[in-house]
């Protein structure tokens, strides 16, 4: 019997492609998992529709591409601690607005991330990402040239001091905040496996490029940011039940469209440890 051979339909200019002919609770062949390897870091995000997978296969498909990293900040299913569960209802709001790219707090931010649409909304609750291989190189060479150089502090705290500030916030994450000191990478990182270069910096956690003054940092990176997710360098995905959304966090950015209002919205996301950026 041959084993499945995936179908990659682009979705977007930048970045974006469906998976067609495989059903991820399967044991698939290295054969597979090379293919699809070698798509996300062309497509730079996977989606899978769908896809009626357990937390326990969702981790199992996880496990094949590298070591799994748990939140620090979110509940997990029994049993599942690999698989955070990111649930937004009319009392408890989502408090990440910003473009983010997963962990950068972390020595070795995450390869990259699959979150699997649960609960859904009637409407609305998309989730937009932005390809940082394109914006990378839409810079003029001079740009490129003095960014090249540069590194910037990632700081835990910073990205989640909305959280730390609701009642019983600090104390609740004072580990997570003690484990997870600021951390510096450079502005532009190299994909292990495409060789391209992409911009490494985003609004919730970086806080300063080192070596400029308070003032020239912060120019220059409202510039980035904007750079960064101009219309054509995104990629937007509306969800339905059992959809599966397999992003590159090396080379992207993203962030939740919270236009549900009160609606019900649950997602579990597993998240894979990446590389030291260089």
């Amino acid at each position: 019997m041959h084993a499945p051979t995936p179908e990659f339909i682009p979705l977007a200019g930048a970045l974006g492609a469906e998976v067609r002919g495989l059903f991820l609770g399967d044991a698939l062949d290295d054969a597979t998992l090379a293919a699809l390897r070698a798509g996300l870091a062309e497509h730079q995000v996977l989606v899978f529709r769908g896809q009626a997978i357990t937390p326990e296969q969702q981790r199992a498909f996880a496990a094949r591409f590298g070591v799994l990293q748990p939140h620090p900040a979110y509940p997990t299913p029994p049993g599942v601690p690999e698989v955070s569960i990111l649930e937004h209802t009319a009392e408890k709001p989502s408090l990440i607005e910003a473009w983010h790219t997963d962990m950068t707090f972390m020595e070795r931010p995450p390869l990259g991330s699959i979150l699997r649409g649960c609960v859904l909304p009637a409407r609305g609750g998309d989730t937009l990402w932005a390809s940082q291989y394109a914006a990378y190189e839409a810079l003029s060479a001079p740009m490129r040239a003095f960014l090249d150089g540069l590194q910037a502090e990632h700081d835990f705290s910073y990205g989640f001091k909305e959280s730390l500030a609701l009642p019983g916030g600090r104390e609740r994450l004072a580990a997570a905040v003690a484990a997870n000191p600021p951390r510096v990478h450079p502005v532009v990182r190299t994909h292990p496996e495409s060789g391209r270069k992409a911009l490494f910096v985003n609004p919730l956690f970086t806080t300063r490029i080192l070596g400029l003054t308070a003032a020239e940092s912060a120019a220059l990176l409202a510039f980035l940011y904007a750079h960064a997710v101009a219309d054509e360098r995104t990629f937007r995905l509306t969800w339905a039940p059992d959809t599966v959304a397999f992003w590159d966090n090396r080379c992207t950015l993203h962030k939740p469209v919270n236009d549900h209002g009160l609606q019900h919205r649950l997602m579990q996301r597993v998240v894979i440890e990446g590389d030291r950026p260089r």
